[in-house]
């Protein structure tokens, strides 16, 4: 299979006043082209560590992360990346296709056609007519459908997500999950995702990483066998079920009162 990220025997450790702090150690897993993985674990154990070794915020303290066969710092300069957090991080006096724009004003790339591209992207994540909207005009999900349009403008090869809809309601949640897989589906992009829901790991992954209590090491990677396009009604379903258990077995196991 080809390779859009790898990581072999990672380990991450900050060197901080109070003393060393080892956040992952010894991570290796993959994220196929096109293909979409997330990462779940306990709060605290180096997930969103991984996310930013990944995107090249940050380096290793010894082991190799490797990006389109390339280093993380390269790729983000050539900005290969999409990313979207928790928080949409959207400039309040800009309008929407401002926002979205931004990359493209930082790339040195705006011009009519770009500025189309944009307007196109937001139809693609439900929000033509909004582009002259502030912000403070926006429900939480719609900002957080500018995040993506904005992540997908300059084209990405990866996508990173670092709990993108964590502050959002459980509704708004699972509708966003299926706009996410609709809008993805339409890219030629890998996905990794960091997120705290078993489900919602599930109901989008091809395959899910489960990490342990920090520091941060592979305890499971867990292939979802679910047809796609994903729907609803799988939600219900026995095999979403058996993952949901099997995944929560990988989480607990071996841990006290599990």
């Amino acid at each position: 299979m080809e390779l859009s990220i790898e990581l072999k025997n990672v380990t991450k450790q900050f060197n901080l006043e109070s003393g060393d702090l080892l956040a992952v150690d010894d991570v290796t897993f993959s994220v196929g082209a096109k293909e979409f993985v997330s990462l779940v674990g306990p709060s605290g154990c180096g997930k969103s560590t991984v996310l930013r070794m990944v995107a090249g915020l940050i380096e290793p303290t010894r082991g190799e992360v490797k990006v389109l066969g390339k280093a993380p710092d390269y790729c983000r300069k050539q900005r290969f990346f999409g990313w979207v957090a928790q928080d949409p991080v959207l400039l309040p006096w800009r309008n929407v296709l401002a926002n979205v724009c931004l990359p493209l004003e930082v790339a040195g790339r705006l011009d009519k056609a770009s500025t189309e591209k944009a307007q196109s992207l937001l139809r693609l994540v439900g929000l033509e007519g909004f582009e002259r909207a502030l912000p403070k005009q926006l429900s939480g999900g719609m900002k957080q459908r500018v995040a993506i349009a904005r992540a997908l403008v300059l084209e990405p090869s990866i996508l990173l997500f670092d709990e993108p809809f964590g502050a959002l309601d459980e509704i708004t949640r699972q509708r966003m999950n299926l706009e996410l897989l609709r809008i993805w589906s339409e890219t030629s992009a890998a996905a990794l995702l960091v997120t705290h829901s078993i489900a919602e790991a599930i109901f989008l992954s091809d395959r899910v990483v489960v990490m342990s209590p920090r520091p941060g090491r592979v305890k499971a990677d867990i292939k979802i066998d679910l047809p796609r396009p994903r729907t609803t009604d799988m939600l219900r379903s026995q095999e979403f079920f058996n993952y949901t258990n099997s995944l929560t077995e990988a989480l607990f196991h071996g841990e006290r009162g599990a």
